[in-house]
């Protein structure tokens, strides 16, 4: 039987592949096609927003595979669910969600984030790439999500309302701009700063006292040659709440390996600290450890 995730994924890609335009061109086409009720998939009456979601990420994979370009990456969803579940819980208990993500990209990892929480939840989004913007904007509509486009660098100036939780898949390497680094207490005495420290720099300063992020960092994060001076921020500007290693098995280099951090913007008159969750993913496809670690992740949350 035939899932309303494939058919989607087949609706997108037979108009995708009639076209001479590049394919990510032809899926926004299509999907604005499908908004406008033009053209529709033949899905059935309990299409979730996850099916959609699934069927124009796998579109859009084919579309990167076909057009590679360095920045048109996306986060794999076994590690985009996992991080769902992290911000749903929490969010647990709390009305009118805001969420922020400053790579956006195609809003995949904000998009499983946002039907994790389901309810109430708004969210920001950031991108430098037009292309991927309008791939993000599409498919937002066609989840019904309310979402609001940037289309800049992420570390000059955001015009953005702090927010409970930043979410980022951190773009890796060095940020070029050196003058506008220079606004950033992670640019070092020499060379260029790490992207990735200023978006965590960048992340943090807009979200609320009290708020998390929520990031996916390389798994050497704290051994870098800048780690020196990250360390010292962690410690005057947020809370280390968790770091927890994902499975070497999801990445083909393991080099190329990654965590998450989960920081905590301090409350100013909050004195109490709290011991840093330190945790391993297990095989994500061993169900009963997956379980059992899901469960030392809710009580690690509601604590």
């Amino acid at each position: 039987m035939t899932t309303n995730t494939e058919k989607i994924f087949s609706f997108i890609d037979a108009y995708a592949e009639s076209t001479e335009v590049l394919y990510l061109e032809a899926t926004i086409d299509i999907c604005q096609k499908w908004l406008s009720g033009e053209s529709q998939p033949a899905v059935s009456e309990t299409v979730t927003k996850e099916d959609i979601r699934r069927g124009i990420q796998l579109a859009v994979l084919k579309g990167m595979k076909q057009n590679v370009q360095p920045n048109h990456q996306m986060t794999p969803d076994s590690i985009g669910m996992l991080i769902g579940h992290i911000a749903g819980k929490l969010a647990i208990g709390e009305q009118g969600i805001t969420l922020l993500d400053p790579a956006a990209g195609t809003g995949n990892l904000l998009y499983t984030v946002m039907n994790t929480i389901e309810n109430d939840v708004t969210a920001t989004a950031i991108e430098i790439d037009d292309l991927l913007v309008r791939l993000s904007a599409v498919t937002a509509e066609l989840l019904e999500h309310p979402v609001t486009f940037y289309v800049q660098d992420a570390l000059r100036p955001l015009f953005v309302d702090p927010v409970d939780i930043t979410i980022s898949d951190l773009p890796v390497g060095f940020y070029p701009d050196d003058e506008n680094a220079l606004n950033y207490e992670l640019m070092p005495a020499e060379g260029h700063a790490y992207a990735h420290h200023l978006f965590i720099e960048q992340s943090m300063k807009h979200t609320k006292p009290g708020g998390h992020g929520v990031f996916i960092i390389p798994a050497n994060l704290f051994e870098s040659d800048q780690s020196p001076t990250l360390h010292p921020y962690l410690k005057k500007q947020t809370n280390i709440r968790a770091i927890i290693q994902l499975p070497d098995s999801l990445f083909k280099n393991v080099a190329h390996a990654k965590s998450i951090l989960i920081l905590q913007k301090p409350l100013p008159e909050a004195k109490v600290t709290h011991d840093v969750l330190l945790a391993k993913v297990p095989n994500m496809t061993d169900k009963h450890a997956m379980a059992l670690f899901l469960q030392k992740i809710d009580i690690w949350a509601t604590e």
